[in-house]
């Protein structure tokens, strides 16, 4: 029997003030405001468990399982962003109203679904996944879900390159900050332990104000000042 895992934000009351939103409506919303996660987020609430048995059945082991669910959600994540709408019967243009918007369609009189989308793009993952050996996967789902994940990384990208330098370096790598401070320097960027200090702050609150405002209020209201303490350590690496 699969364990599927449970994920307690999917409990928040900014996802379940979702649940009666179709999928065409979450996907919709998801596309046209990306500076909300709590769409993406209700999409993952409401399939993770199709997703997670498909990848348990596939996978050698539960690290592996885990590793390849963090990264095939990353894969959805970043395919819905452009998918044509008109693909789920969607009207592209907004001021259709809700009736069409969920009746019509292009190349076929039955629309795909989300559901049907999201498991072949699921298949797709596990065909050509090429997983590491569980000793060298440092991945933990429970620390950093995949919604979570997604849009660290979407943050981090908008972080100055040297921000983000010295934040992968403190919190992924586990770097001291005297090996961060002579790496910086022997790279033309001299800084003192004081200033790797102050750089490491700035960094630890630019990417927190990156976030999605929502994506905040769900996972960051019980953390310290730093949301990468508990995360970004154990993200997967970049595919």
């Amino acid at each position: 029997m699969v364990e599927i895992p449970s994920f307690p934000e999917c409990k928040h009351s900014v996802v379940g003030a979702l649940s009666r939103h179709t999928d065409h409506e979450l996907l919709t919303l998801f596309q046209r405001t990306p500076e909300s996660g709590q769409y993406f987020l209700a999409i993952f609430c409401r399939y993770s468990p199709i997703v997670y048995t498909l990848i348990q059945h596939s996978a050698r082991s539960p690290v592996q399982a885990n590793y390849l669910f963090a990264m095939t959600w990353r894969h959805i994540y970043h395919e819905l962003r452009g998918v044509e709408l008109r693909k789920f019967g969607i009207q592209s243009d907004p001021m259709q109203n809700s009736e069409s918007a969920g009746m019509g369609h292009s190349d076929s009189s039955h629309p795909l679904t989300l559901q049907n989308w999201l498991i072949n793009i699921t298949a797709v993952c596990i065909n050509e996944a090429q997983l590491p050996p569980t000793e060298s996967i440092h991945y933990a789902l429970d620390k950093a879900s995949p919604p979570l994940w997604c849009y660290l990384e979407q943050a981090l990208n908008q972080l100055p390159p040297t921000h983000r330098l010295v934040l992968l370096l403190a919190q992924t790598f586990h770097w001291s900050k005297p090996r961060i401070a002579a790496y910086l320097q022997a790279e033309g960027e001299p800084l003192s332990i004081e200033q790797l200090d102050q750089l490491l702050q700035e960094s630890y609150h630019q990417i927190r104000d990156c976030l999605p405002e929502d994506i905040q209020i769900v996972y960051l209201s019980e953390l310290s000042e730093h949301p990468l303490t508990k995360t970004a350590s154990v993200s997967p690496p970049s595919a």
